[in-house]
């Protein structure tokens, strides 16, 4: 008997098997065990922040220098960094769960095993962001730059609980939508190099548009609070008024841009793929 070996495929998954991978993934995201989840949702929330605290030390002092679209371009770039890191390294990011209803819209898991995730993870990435904003402060980093680092965390910060909640809730449809999209095509991928090239352009694509994502401004609003509540002297150094940042503007924010984020992934990327690409073939076989 002669071993014949199969050909090394390296094209990417169509989307109609990128649909049942996606099903597949939801349904071990939704049975895993609650302290791997956490942990894992902990890790991606810390992920994210340091793709923000990336983003927010390339975007400082470039005000004078680049033009706007192109100083966004790179605070979009870099800010890739987070969802790469929880795409490769492995992580349970609440934003690109809502994948997980299509297997729910499948009934492969039930609504309870769909919410467990959600609010395991969003918990999980709440400690993450929020533990690394705090480290960060403790370095002092937003010092960096004569105070630049700081000016520009403390002015991204002020501008998102200025928000109002029909802007929040839109801006979090729009970004969500691009960041599930982003998760979508690395199911596609077959390699690491693949996974990445997918994950920069949606993403860029969101931070260079001012979209807005709730896992991220978990550190951004929060690393703004503790530049305000905890540096008195450098914040009041910038000569702006901060009395919108505090808790009750994180909340604000929170709030709003979870329900965008929910409907830009759960019903204009989830649902709508699995319209497409499982309903077909369930009704189907059903009719066999």
């Amino acid at each position: 008997m002669t071993n014949t070996l199969e050909p090394v495929k390296i094209d990417a998954f169509l989307p109609p098997e990128i649909a049942r991978r996606a099903e597949d993934v939801g349904v071990n995201k939704a049975t895993l065990d609650t302290p791997r989840t956490l942990a894992l949702g902990i890790l991606a929330g810390a992920f994210i922040a340091l793709g923000a605290i990336f983003a927010t030390t390339v975007a400082a002092g470039s005000g004078g220098n680049l033009s706007f679209g192109v100083a966004r371009l790179l605070t979009g770039l870099v800010f890739s960094l987070g969802l790469i890191l929880v795409v490769i390294a492995g992580a349970e990011l609440f934003t690109g769960n809502n994948l997980i209803v299509m297997a729910w819209a499948s009934r492969k898991i039930s609504t309870t095993a769909l919410l467990r995730n959600w609010v395991l993870v969003y918990i999980g990435n709440f400690i993450g962001a929020v533990a690394t904003a705090l480290l960060l402060f403790a370095t002092k980093q937003y010092t960096f730059g004569g105070g630049d680092v700081g000016q520009t965390a403390l002015a991204i910060a002020n501008a998102k609980v200025q928000l109002s909640f029909v802007e929040a809730v839109a801006l979090g449809i729009l970004c969500n939508a691009l960041v599930c999209l982003a998760v979508w095509l690395t199911l596609g991928a077959r390699s690491t190099t693949d996974k990445i090239m997918a994950i920069i352009f949606p993403i860029t694509a969101f931070v260079a548009a001012g979209f807005e994502h709730s896992i991220a401004n978990m550190y951004f609003i929060t690393i703004g609070l503790f530049i305000k509540d905890f540096d008195s002297a450098f914040a009041d150094g910038m000569g702006a008024d901060w009395s919108s940042l505090n808790v009750a503007g994180l909340v604000n924010n929170l709030v709003p841009v979870t329900i965008g984020n929910i409907i830009g992934g759960a019903v204009m990327v989830a649902a709508v793929y699995w319209f497409i690409y499982i309903h077909p073939l369930q009704n189907s076989d059903s009719q066999r």
